[in-house]
């Protein structure tokens, strides 16, 4: 258990000291967690106000650091409070988007033959569908106004796992027909042996790298489900904000109410810049050859 202990520290300290080494890894990860951080513990640090008329439209200041809304209540507030679900949320869809594509892809590509052939099929009927108007019919459908977040969060899979699991069958063929692949197959090895001790730890940095992005392009349909009205949505939901900004402040025409809109616009895209950012470090991490990049 020591040596476990040991051997998970030095790996956690390792993997840092990468992440660190790159400028644009270290910017990534420090936005990275800082939103974690803002969504843990900023709602004990940062008081969600009530309707304040009298706050209405106030600047940007120390105070209000993204100024004040519609109804004078603190936009920056909103964006803390509102981070919890939006990542919860989007980390759960990027845990079972990568479970599913990982599962169907490994599967058609070890297997092969008519398993190959059917998965490869689905799979492709899948990536036909436009996926934001599935997630729609989804959630009028199947959520019904839930809030369970697991239930969220497989809706979102199942309009993302296709792209990844293609990709991983297309990287298990390839690497199958590697020569420690066949030599592991004639001293006995089975498929599932081989799969996880031979092909599997290949495969990690485009797993770990696909688990950003799902979880990126989770948030951008979380949003997007949230400002049309899709799913159960509470005020400060970032996507909610943007719809209340055009639709009943008048952001687009009443230069006041624009930072209302701003916020959570330039919220959202600073997350993508650090999650991709943040990517690049995480590849590096399980794969040794981009460190010499």
């Amino acid at each position: 258990m020591k040596r476990y202990g040991f051997s998970t520290f030095r790996g956690l300290k390792t993997a840092l000291r990468i992440i660190t080494s790159d400028k644009s890894s270290l910017f990534g990860f420090i936005v990275v967690m800082g939103y974690i951080l803002m969504a843990i513990v900023g709602p004990f640090f940062v008081t969600l106000d009530l309707v304040g008329k009298s706050k209405r439209y106030l600047p940007p200041s120390l105070q209000h650091p993204f100024g004040t809304d519609y109804l004078g209540r603190d936009i920056f507030a909103q964006i803390v409070y509102g981070a919890k679900d939006v990542l919860v949320i989007s980390f759960v869809a990027a845990i079972f988007t990568v479970a599913i594509s990982v599962a169907l892809g490994t599967t058609a590509g070890m297997t092969g033959g008519h398993v190959d052939a059917v998965l490869t099929f689905i799979t492709d009927i899948m990536l036909t569908i436009p996926g934001f108007p599935l997630l729609i019919v989804i959630a009028a459908t199947v959520l019904r106004g839930t809030s369970n977040i697991l239930i969220l969060g497989l809706a979102l899979a199942l309009t993302h796992w296709a792209t990844p699991a293609r990709s991983i069958r297309a990287q298990v063929l390839s690497l199958k027909q590697r020569e420690y692949v066949e030599a592991s197959r004639c001293m006995g090895f089975g498929n599932l042996r081989i799969m996880i001790y031979d092909i599997f730890p290949l495969l990690m940095p485009y797993i770990a790298v696909n688990m950003l992005l799902t979880m990126l392009g989770a948030i951008y349909s979380l949003v997007g489900l949230a400002l049309i009205g899709a799913i159960p949505w509470s005020e400060t939901n970032w996507g909610v904000m943007i719809n209340i900004a055009v639709v009943y402040a008048g952001a687009l025409s009443y230069p006041p109410s624009l930072q209302y809109l701003i916020a959570p616009l330039v919220t959202i895209a600073f997350l993508q810049v650090g999650i991709i950012s943040f990517s690049h470090g995480i590849e590096s991490v399980f794969n040794p050859r981009l460190r010499e990049l």
